[in-house]
C-alpha cells in the first residue's frame, strides 16, 4: 500500500518511545514523528502499573502525533521480559491426493497446526519461525521453497516464541487505556534486528544483542533464518543500581556517572582520575575514583556478557557467526562494551545503529540514528513489511498470526498487581543465574575499595 503510515510503540523499562513512519522514496523508513517519555509502571520489560504505563504511552504518542500531524489509533507494540520463552517444535501433514504439487495452503495448514499445540498453562504463542522443510523425509535446501515440490508428506522444524498470557493482557490493557488498538505484537529483538541488520548479516550468521534498561534481548540468525531468541533479565539498570549502591549516591547521579565517565574495562581508565559528586543539601561533595566506577561497571557487565555467551553457545551456532555479534540498544553506548564483548565471547563485535535503514529526511535524523532507538524504528520497519507484503516474509510465513492473540482476552482490565515488598523483589533477583555469587564478590570488592584512604 502506497504511503502507508505505520506506528511503532516501544514500551521499555526506562523509556516509552513512539515512532510514526512511512516508506521513503529511497525504500528506507522515513520517520515523520517521534515522541519519548520516561517509562513509569514497567519493570524488566513487563507492565506492572497499567494506569501509569498508559499515561506514559499517551504522552509519547501525543508528542509523535503532533510532530507528524497525524491521528494515531493503531500501534505495533514490542514485547520483551523474562517471561518470553523459545522452544523447538516439529510438525507434519499429509498432502491431499488432489494436490499434484505442494500448494501454499498446505504450508499454511502445517504452520497453523503449530499454533494449536498444547502449551503449559498461561502461555501463548506469539511467533512461529520455520527452520527446515522436509518433503517425503527429504530435507529441502533453503533455496527451494516447499510450494511447487512434488510430495505426499510435508514436515518442518520450527522455532516457537511464547509469552505469558497475563503479561500480554497487561500490555493490552495499558495500550487500550491510552485510547489505542494493537495492530500486532512483536518480540523486541526481532524488531531491533530489522533496524540494525541486513540480509548479508542474516545469511552469514550473526548474534544481535539489544542491551536495554531492564532486559538484554538476543536474536541469532544463520542462512537468513532466525535460529534462536532469548531475553535476559539483566541490563543497563542493573549497572546503574550497582553504582548507586556501591558509591552511595542518588540514582540519577549514578546514571550520569555511567553515561559520562563509565567504562567496561578497568585497565582502560586512569589510576588517579577523580569525579566530584555534589552533596545533598549541606553535605560536602563526594569524590569517586574513575577506576572504582569502572570496577563496579566491569563486574556487572561481565556477568551480562557471560550470559550472552552462554545463550550463543546454547543456540549451537557459536562457530557459525561469520558476521559476529552486533550490539545495540541504549546499553551499547557504554564505553568499551564492544571490547568486553569480544573478550568474553571471542567473537568479532560491532555496534549496530539504525541509520542504515533510516531515511535521511526523517525528523531529527541525527538523534534517531542511535542504538537506543533500534527497537522503535524496527517496529515501523516490521509493520511496513507486513502491510506491504504480508505473505512474503521468509522469516515468518504466517506473519500476521500474532495479531489474533488477544481475541479471547477480556475487554476490561483487572485490578493492577500489588507492589511487592522489597524482600520479595530481592528474592526474585537472586533466582537469576549467578546473582547471589555476584553480590558477594561485588560486596568484597567495594569494601576493599572504600576502606582505602580516599580524600573526600
Amino acid at each position: 500500500m502506497a504511503n502507508e503510515i505505520i506506528v511503532g510503540l516501544d514500551i521499555g523499562t526506562t523509556k516509552i518511545a513512539c515512532f510514526v513512519g512511512m516508506r521513503g522514496e529511497n525504500g528506507k523508513v522515513k520517520i515523520l514523528g517521534f515522541g519519548k517519555t520516561e517509562s513509569i509502571g514497567v519493570e524488566h520489560g513487563v507492565v506492572k502499573g497499567i494506569t501509569q504505563t498508559a499515561d506514559s504511552i499517551t504522552k509519547a504518542v501525543n508528542e509523535a502525533a503532533d510532530q507528524a500531524n497525524v491521528d494515531i489509533d493503531e500501534v505495533w507494540v514490542g514485547i520483551a521480559g523474562q517471561h518470553i520463552k523459545s522452544n523447538p517444535s516439529h510438525g507434519s501433514i499429509m498432502i491431499p491426493a488432489e494436490h499434484t504439487l505442494i500448494e501454499q495452503e498446505d504450508v499454511d495448514r502445517l504452520i497453523d497446526e503449530q499454533y494449536n499445540i498444547q502449551l503449559p498453562p498461561g502461555e501463548e504463542i506469539i511467533h512461529v519461525f520455520p527452520q527446515q522443510y522436509i518433503v517425503d523425509r527429504e530435507p529441502l535446501s533453503r533455496d527451494i521453497p516447499p510450494v511447487g515440490v512434488a510430495g505426499k508428506s510435508l514436515e518442518a522444524d520450527f522455532h516457537m516464541v511464547t509469552a505469558n498470557v497475563q503479561n500480554l493482557q497487561y500490555i493490552k490493557y495499558a495500550v487500550e487505556r491510552a485510547g489505542l488498538k494493537i495492530k500486532g505484537v512483536v518480540l523486541e529483538p526481532i524488531a531491533s534486528a530489522k533496524a540494525v541488520l541486513d540480509d548479508s548479516d542474516r545469511d552469514a550468521g550473526v548474534a544481535m544483542v539489544d542491551i536495554g534498561g531492564g532486559t538484554t534481548d538476543i536474536a541469532i540468525f544463520h542462512d537468513g533464518i532466525i535460529r534462536h531468541t532469548s531475553v535476559l533479565p539483566l541490563a543497563g539498570n542493573a549497572i546503574t543500581n550497582d553504582i548507586r549502591e556501591g558509591c552511595n549516591i542518588l540514582k540519577r547521579q549514578a546514571e550520569n556517572l555511567k553515561v559520562k565517565f563509565g567504562s567496561c574495562l578497568v585497565q582502560a581508565v586512569s589510576e588517579n582520575d577523580v569525579i566530584s559528586i555534589p552533596g545533598i543539601r549541606s553535605q560536602a561533595p563526594r569524590e569517586i575514583y574513575v577506576k572504582t566506577l569502572a570496577g563496579i561497571i566491569n563486574a556487572r557487565a561481565k556477568m551480562i556478557m557471560e550470559q550472552v555467551d552462554y545463550e550463543i553457545k546454547l543456540s549451537g551456532y557459536h562457530k557459525k557467526l561469520i558476521a559476529g555479534v552486533v550490539l545495540t540498544g541504549g546499553g551499547a553506548q557504554l564505553k568499551n562494551i564492544k571490547d568486553l564483548c569480544e573478550l568474553m565471547t571471542t567473537t568479532d563485535t560491532r555496534i549496530g545503529v539504525p541509520n542504515e535503514h533510516l531515511d535521511p529526511e526523517s525528523v531529527a535524523f541525527a538523534d534517531l540514528a542511535h542504538p537506543m532507538y533500534a527497537t522503535g524504528i524496527g517496529l515501523v520497519l516490521y509493520g511496513l513489511e507486513k502491510t506491504e507484503a504480508p505473505q512474503v516474509d521468509e522469516e515468518e510465513k504466517r506473519g500476521n498470526a500474532h495479531v489474533d492473540i488477544f481475541a479471547d482476552m477480556g475487554a476490561e482490565a483487572p485490578a493492577e498487581p500489588a507492589p511487592q515488598p522489597a524482600e520479595q523483589s530481592k528474592g526474585k533477583d537472586k533466582k537469576v543465574k549467578g546473582k547471589g555469587k555476584f553480590d558477594d564478590v561485588l560486596g568484597r570488592f567495594l569494601n576493599n575499595i572504600f576502606n582505602e584512604d580516599i580524600d573526600e
